[in-house]
């Protein structure tokens, strides 16, 4: 097999297994909506989710904060969307109005879910033990909602650079998990 050598830079984009994730926060009285492709699963039950929010980012603060949000998951149709919400900062823009993302209540937190997505994860922060050396936070998930009108959802996966691959077609494989 031929091989060569790959830029350390660039690993991210071979081992990012999850979708890209649209998270919701409110502070204040003020919604924010941030593009994060850095999450990772943790454990099954309770759901568990691992992720990097920066502290550069202006969700930080309200998910430091507030403790809690919403793990919103697209579908490759909103992709310009989700690319321009990454692209912009909520401390000078309201993206919800910008991106035309209609914003819904939540059933347990105080950040919204985002109408346009395909499922929706209420989840409160459980562990900040990681947060001020790799802002790492560990996320439970109180409540999951999803559309049951789309069948075999397409999803967005970074691969860094302005380069995603879409989820596609669903194979089954025997397997001793259930």
């Amino acid at each position: 097999m031929p091989r060569r050598s790959y830029p350390l830079s660039k690993v991210y984009g071979l081992l990012e297994p999850g979708p890209v994730l649209l998270l919701t926060t409110a502070h204040k009285g003020r919604a924010n909506v941030m593009t994060m492709s850095w999450h990772t699963m943790l454990e099954f039950e309770p759901p568990l989710v691992g992720c990097v929010v920066s502290a550069n980012d202006f969700s930080h603060t309200a998910l430091r904060l507030t403790r809690e949000c919403v793990l919103a998951i697209p579908t490759v149709e909103l992709g310009p969307k989700v690319v321009g919400c990454g692209n912009r900062s909520g401390r000078s823009v309201d993206k919800f109005a910008a991106f035309g993302l209609t914003p819904l209540p939540a059933a347990r937190v105080g950040a919204p879910l985002i109408a346009e997505c395909w499922a929706n994860l209420e989840c409160r922060v459980v562990d900040t033990r990681l947060m001020k050396r790799y802002d790492f936070f560990v996320l439970e998930v109180l409540q999951a909602w999803i559309d049951p009108t789309r069948q075999d959802p397409r999803t967005l996966h970074h691969r860094g650079r302005g380069a995603f691959m879409v989820a596609g077609e669903t194979i089954r494989l025997p397997s001793k998990m259930r």
